[in-house]
C-alpha cells in the first residue's frame, strides 16, 4: 500500500526523508500480524540534498532532506483523497483482524504518543481527541483502531533507528509460491555485516520472506540504507517489479520497559532483574517455566516450544541465580513470555558423589532413608551430609535470545546490541 501511494504522490510533491514502517505494542491483543503502521512525510522543494529510496516501474524515487513549503488545505485534501482511495482498494477491510484507518497532520503532536503505542494499551478516544485538537484530517474503518497505530507512526522521533528495505512482486505473481533462493539469503551476514535477522540456519527459517500471499517479495533488515541496497542485489529471487527503502524502529527494543514486578501489567513488555527461585521445569507442549524474585514479588517466565533451543539455555538455570529477563508479559495467567535472558550470575550448585565415609572404620555409612542422613553399620557413627563436589553449569553470565524463527520485530538482536555500542562510539551519524 505504502508503495502506491508513494507513486502517486510523487507526480506531485516531494518525500521528505525516508518512508517510515513503525511498529507497536506487540501484545496487544487485537493487532495486526506485525502490528505495524506508515509513515510518508509530505511537502514541496526546490532543491537540495535528494537521496535515492527505491524504484517504481523502472523510475528512480528519492527523497529530500528537507521542505521549503507546507501544503496548503487544498492540497491536503488531494493528499487525503489519494490515501482513502488507496485503502479502500487495497486494504484487506474484508478481514475480521483488520481495521485500517489514515492520518494526515500538518504539525507532528508529540512523541509522547509513541511511546504510549509501543509500550502500553491506548485508548481509541485518546487519539480521536488527539487530532480533533490538531485539525487533523482522519478516517478510521470498522473499530477505527487504525487510527491508533497511524497517529502514533507519525509521532515516531528517530532515536535510535533501523532500516528494511523491502521488495515488491508483479501483479500477476501475487498468491503464487515465492522464489527466493535460501543459500543467498544464508551469505548475507558475512557479505554485508550490517543487515540482520536473515536466516535461521538451524531452523531452516528464511526470515526476510513473508508468510502471508501479500505483494511483497521480501524485506532486509538493516543499520545502514546503502549495505541493504548492496544485500538485496545478492539475493537471487524471482524478478522483482520494484523496491522501497524504509526507516523502521525494528530491532530497537523500544517496546521493552523496566521495571519491577509488583508494577508489571499484561499486554506490556518488561525487563526485570530477579533472583531464579527454583529449577525450570518443562510442560505439556515442551514449554520451559521458572519463577524469578525481586524484593517487590515473584512471577513466573516461559521459553514456550517456538524458541525451539532457546529452551536448552533456560533448562540450566538453577535457584539462586541472578537474571535480567526481557519479554512479553501474558495475562492468564501472570507470565513473562521470554525474549531474551541476561544472566548475571550463577550460583554455585553442588552434587551427591558417594555416600560419606566414616571416620572411625574408613568405610562408606549406609543411608538410614529418604532425608534421614546416613551410619555406620560398624560403628554406628552417624553423618548428616554426603559427599558433595560442585556441579560444573552448562550455561555461563551473558546474553541469550531466542532463535531469529521466534524473533519479535521490535526485539534487538544481539547482534545489533554488540554492533550498535560500536557505531555509537564512533559518533557515525545521518541526516536524513
Amino acid at each position: 500500500m505504502a508503495r502506491t501511494v508513494i507513486q502517486k504522490i510523487i507526480q506531485n510533491y516531494e518525500i521528505i526523508g525516508y518512508p517510515r514502517l513503525v511498529r507497536l505494542n506487540p501484545n496487544v491483543p487485537w493487532k495486526t500480524r506485525g502490528n505495524g503502521a506508515l509513515c510518508i512525510r509530505v511537502g514541496k522543494t526546490s532543491g537540495g540534498i535528494k537521496r535515492k529510496i527505491g524504484v517504481i516501474n523502472g523510475k528512480e524515487v528519492f527523497c529530500s532532506s528537507t521542505s521549503n513549503a507546507g501544503l496548503d488545505k487544498s492540497q491536503q485534501r488531494h493528499l487525503a483523497t489519494i490515501v482513502k482511495e488507496t485503502v479502500e482498494t487495497q486494504a484487506r477491510i474484508d478481514d475480521t483482524n483488520t481495521n485500517p484507518g489514515y492520518v494526515l497532520l500538518a504539525e507532528r503532536p508529540d512523541e509522547e504518543l509513541y511511546w504510549k503505542a509501543v509500550t502500553t494499551i491506548v485508548p481509541l478516544d485518546e487519539v480521536q481527541s488527539l487530532l480533533q485538537k490538531h485539525d487533523a484530517i482522519f478516517e478510521g474503518y470498522k473499530n477505527c483502531r487504525g487510527l491508533i497505530g497511524a497517529t502514533a507512526a507519525i509521532c515516531w522521533e528517530p532515536g535510535e533507528r533501523t532500516f528494511e528495505l523491502i521488495t515488491y512482486r508483479p501483479q500477476q505473481r501475487w498468491g503464487l509460491k515465492r522464489v527466493v533462493d535460501a543459500v543467498s539469503v544464508q551469505h548475507l551476514d558475512a557479505d554485508c555485516p550490517s543487515t540482520f535477522d536473515n536466516y535461521d540456519v538451524r531452523n531452516h527459517h528464511n526470515r526476510i520472506v513473508p508468510n502471508s500471499p501479500c505483494p511483497i517479495l521480501y524485506g532486509i533488515r538493516g543499520d545502514d540504507p546503502e549495505s541493504l541496497m548492496t544485500a538485496s542485489m545478492l539475493v537471487k529471487s524471482e524478478p522483482i517489479d520494484s523496491w522501497m527503502m524504509f526507516e523502521t524502529n525494528q530491532g530497537t527494543d523500544n517496546h521493552l520497559q523496566n521495571n519491577s514486578i509488583n508494577q508489571i501489567k499484561p499486554f506490556e513488555s518488561v525487563i526485570i532483574q530477579g533472583t531464579v527461585v527454583e529449577n525450570p521445569f518443562t510442560i505439556q507442549g515442551g514449554h520451559v517455566l521458572f519463577r524469578i524474585q525481586d524484593n517487590t514479588g515473584t512471577i513466573h517466565c516461559a521459553a514456550y516450544e517456538p524458541t525451539k533451543e532457546f529452551r536448552s539455555i533456560v533448562r540450566g538455570l538453577s535457584g539462586g541465580d541472578l537474571v535480567d529477563v526481557y519479554g512479553g508479559v501474558r495475562e492468564h495467567p501472570l507470565t513473562i513470555n521470554l525474549e531474551k535472558i541476561c544472566i548475571k550470575k550463577l550460583s554455585t550448585v553442588t552434587e551427591k558423589i558417594e555416600n560419606p565415609v566414616c571416620p572411625k572404620c574408613g568405610k562408606h555409612m549406609k543411608s538410614k532413608g529418604s532425608n534421614q542422613g546416613y551410619k555406620c553399620i560398624k560403628c554406628g557413627t552417624t553423618s548428616s551430609q554426603p559427599r558433595l563436589q560442585q556441579k560444573t553449569r552448562s550455561i555461563k553470565p551473558g546474553f541469550y535470545e531466542v532463535p531469529i524463527c521466534a524473533r519479535r520485530h521490535l526485539s534487538k538482536p544481539l547482534k545489533r546490541m554488540t554492533q550498535h555500542s560500536t557505531i555509537a562510539a564512533t559518533g557515525t551519524s545521518d541526516t536524513l
